[in-house]
This record gives structure tokens, sequence and C-alpha cells, in this order.
């Protein structure tokens, strides 16, 4: 089993050096991927509620700097050599599609095919409205978007015409190292957030889950996989224990659950120079026995 880290670009992970640090040890220890999520504007107050809150309230001061994560993962890349980098998640519907599949299709090329691009279709509606971006219909929104960035991908030239968006003759270069098959993995525990991965997703990432609600969500993910004549070994499963309490026994059953990659999320200190000692006992705690694992 792999065991991911989440997320750099955030708070004191901000920071060049914070980055820098985390990335190059994260790497050297041997873990399997480092996930960047997004947001283009954080609220003092807002109405949408935070899924993974009890009270549904964002636990993120609006003041916190949050970076964008293509930039911050390209920055990762730079400094490393194997380790993955993802998005966890980035916001499809808020984007333009063209310019987006330039950004995924640039940071795989030069991170040299290391990127996975974790989507999702968002909960905030007071972001999209400052994006000035209806906020219904978004998930059909992003279903059309990554069908035409994946045309974008694979083909030389792309004609697309679609509900949301169309473009003629256009040519989108550099392609992702794999062209079309750059790996997208949906974000969401929600039934159609699960729809949607079985029918045209690459993998799944599920966030707030302890072992045993990420297994009756996995055989839920399974048995529409197989309505879709799809083979579930084609998609990758993630799962994030996030602010659930686990301990080391806890991986056990996430693997035998289905789970690919546990992504534990590490929160980065204000001063870098103990993100090295910090990490080496992530991995003393999780890495070392998820490796163990047969």
């Amino acid at each position: 089993m792999n065991i991911g880290l989440f997320a750099i670009g955030i708070g004191p992970g901000a920071r060049p050096a914070a980055i820098a640090e985390f990335a190059r040890n994260a790497e050297r220890l041997g873990f399997s991927t480092l996930w960047a999520a997004e947001h283009v504007v954080l609220f003092d107050r807002q109405e949408s509620k935070y899924p993974y809150s009890p009270e549904g309230r964002w636990p993120v001061p609006g003041d916190t700097d949050w970076c964008d994560p293509f930039l911050a993962l390209t920055y990762a890349a730079a400094l490393t050599s194997r380790i993955r980098l993802a998005t966890g998640i980035c916001l499809v519907p808020e984007h333009n599609p063209l310019i987006l599949a330039k950004q995924a299709a640039t940071l795989d090329r030069l991170s040299n095919g290391r990127f996975a691009f974790g989507v999702g279709i968002g909960w905030s509606a007071e972001e999209f409205i400052a994006l000035g971006i209806p906020f219904e219909r978004r998930a059909d929104r992003t279903r059309e978007y990554i069908d035409a960035m994946r045309r974008l991908w694979g083909e030389k030239v792309t004609t697309y015409r679609g509900e949301f968006l169309g473009f003629e003759s256009v040519r989108s270069y550099p392609k992702p190292v794999s062209g079309a098959k750059l790996p997208v993995i949906f974000g969401g525990e929600s039934l159609s957030a699960l729809k949607r991965a079985a029918e045209y997703g690459d993998g799944w990432y599920g966030y707030n889950l302890g072992p045993g609600e990420a297994a009756k969500k996995i055989e839920r993910l399974r048995s529409l996989v197989a309505e879709n004549r799809r083979d579930v070994r084609e998609i990758e499963i993630i799962v994030s224990p996030a602010f659930q309490r686990i301990n080391t026994d806890d991986l056990r059953k996430y693997r035998d659950a289905g789970v690919d990659e546990v992504a534990m999320v590490w929160a980065i200190p204000p001063d870098e120079s103990q993100i090295a000692g910090l990490l080496e006992q992530t991995a003393r705690q999780w890495l070392e026995p998820a490796q163990r694992l047969k």
C-alpha cells in the first residue's frame, strides 16, 4: 500500500522553502504522492456548507495563504524526480477547459509524466458566484470539460461542439506524456461522485473516511464500475482519513477494502527546519507499516 501526503501550498506550506523541504524529504523517504488542493478565493462567512464538518463550517480563515495548485506542484516538480504530484482536488467547472488542459499537460510534461489530475465539481456556491460561473449544473459542465480536455490531450487537431463550450480546429501543445490517458481521479463521497468515477474516471479519491466507511463506499463503487462494464482494476482508489482518528492496524483494513493509497493530512510547521524530522516520524508511523503489508 502507498502512503501519500496532503497538502502543500496552504498556510505555512505555501512558503517556497517549506515546499522545497517538504517535497525533497517526502521523495527521499518514499512517500508516493504530494497532493495540492484548490480554492481560488476564500470568504470570512458563507452560507454554503462545508461537506467535511459536522456543522458545515469552513475551517480555514479567509486570509490564509492558498497557492494555485498547478504552480505549487510545478515548483515541487522542479525539486524532485520520482514522487507523484496530484491535485486534490481541482475544481474543474471553475476553469476555462482549454486553459486548464494546457496547465495540466504542461505540469505533466515538466514533471516527466508524474502528474495525476484529481478533480471535483466544487461545493462553495459563493466561490462560483465570485468567479461569474453558474453553480447549477456544474456536474454536467465538468463532464463536458473533461471530455473536451481528453480530446485536446489526445488529438493533433481538435474540434469540439458541446452545450457549454465549442471550438474549431485548435491545436493544444504540449501533450501529456501519456496523451489522453493522463489519469483523472474523481474526488467526492456522494453517490453522484462515485458514479462519475465509475463512468469516466481513472480513479476515486475519498476524503475524511475511516476504514469502515471507506469499505462501504468502495463496495458501492465496484458495483457501479461493473454496471458500466469496466474492470475495477482500472480504477485507482485513494482514501484520506483526514479528520478521522486511525491507527496502524487500520492500514490493513484500508488495504483489505481495496485502497491503493492512503493520503495522510500533514500540517506543514511554520519552521521549515522541523520538516525533515517530522516527516521521518510520519514515515516510521505510517509508511513503514504500510510497506510491510502483503
